[in-house]
């Protein structure tokens, strides 16, 4: 494991979120000085939900705000109308503006919980992508951008490599995504300074692409930091249930229902689960990963209570343990 010496690099390292970043030693030197960084990710808005899959962007804004640093939230109210082809086998669902707008003030509402917002410098600013992509003309647009993307390597990249494998058709909307998502760096780049974009691995393709047309466009010195895809110790794609999402909005799952998701994790996953999606210290999480036999249930509660209280609050967080305790320890649920 590579040593940093910015807090922020240094902390998601140790916690396992990065998977790849494009020029490391370069940005371990940007955000270990005093100045504040600015750093994104984007999120399009296809319910007026996040759910657990967004989890690992939406920690690692939290530890870059934590570590003295800016978040932009960027909403894909422009992006949603496209449609992302990243590990897709088939179109989205094309969503009208009013459902789209719906879908953002829902989200927002998730970020809140993670989130600090206001007029501090390093509070998170929420920017909506349509306001630049909607005003796009389409041919100049094309004369101005499009040049500095290669057909072959943008076929290469595995959003869209996967696909054709699949033998699943490739709309030209959705061929679109990744100039668009490139671009959208280099509007903040412009805008705001973001100097980062943070992803999951999938977007891989799509981070490289901005960073490049940053380079080409305006000489910029941006960087790319992906997160792994989480799986589970059986092999499973994390947070994929048999009842489906697992929502972050209590409207769409209770906070008991949230707590018995990571209530329920495997032994094997417990340790792992709690450095990325708690911020207990690291040696106290090494003690809890220790237990064995019966006693790893005792840290599969306290995951389960921290996950909780992130998401929902900690008057939640208690409310859903006593729940749990009274059914399945106690007995006492719903007894006469």
């Amino acid at each position: 494991m590579t040593t940093y010496k910015s807090e922020f690099l240094r902390t998601i390292s140790e916690r396992g979120f990065i998977h790849q970043c494009t020029d490391d030693a370069a940005l371990d030197k940007i955000l270990e000085g005093d100045d504040i960084a600015v750093a994104y990710a984007g999120f399009d808005c296809t319910a007026d939900s996040l759910h657990i899959g967004h989890l690992m962007p939406i920690m690692t804004l939290r530890w870059y705000q934590r570590c003295g640093h800016k978040p932009i939230a960027l909403m894909g109210g422009g992006t949603t109308k496209v449609g992302d082809p990243s590990g897709k086998d088939e179109s989205r669902q094309i969503l009208t503006e009013e459902t789209i707008a719906t879908n953002i003030q829902g989200i927002r509402g998730t970020f809140e919980k993670f989130l600090s917002f206001g007029d501090a410098p390093t509070d998170t600013l929420m920017v909506n992508n349509a306001d630049w992509l909607d005003a796009l003309e389409y041919i100049p647009f094309l004369r101005e951008f499009g040049k500095h993307f290669s057909v072959n390597r943008m076929l290469s990249f595995d959003s869209v490599k996967l696909r054709l494998e699949r033998e699943q058709p490739l709309s030209f909307l959705e061929f679109n995504y990744m100039i668009l998502q490139a671009y959208d760096f280099l509007e903040l780049s412009r805008r705001d300074n973001c100097v980062l974009q943070i992803g999951g691995s999938d977007q891989w393709g799509n981070i490289v692409n901005g960073v490049e047309l940053g380079r080409r466009v305006d000489g910029a010195a941006l960087y790319g930091l992906t997160s792994p895809l989480i799986m589970t110790s059986a092999g499973e794609k994390m947070g994929k249930t048999a009842g489906g999402a697992v929502w972050l909005n209590s409207d769409r799952l209770s906070p008991y229902e949230y707590y018995q998701f990571w209530r329920n994790t495997a032994d094997a996953d417990v340790g792992r689960f709690l450095r990325l999606f708690t911020e207990l210290p690291l040696n106290e999480i090494a003690k809890l990963e220790a237990l064995q036999d019966a006693e790893i249930n005792e840290a599969k509660k306290i995951l389960a209570h921290e996950a909780t209280k992130l998401c929902h609050g900690e008057a939640a967080a208690l409310e859903a343990g006593d729940t749990a305790k009274a059914t399945f320890e106690d007995g006492t649920q719903g007894a006469a």
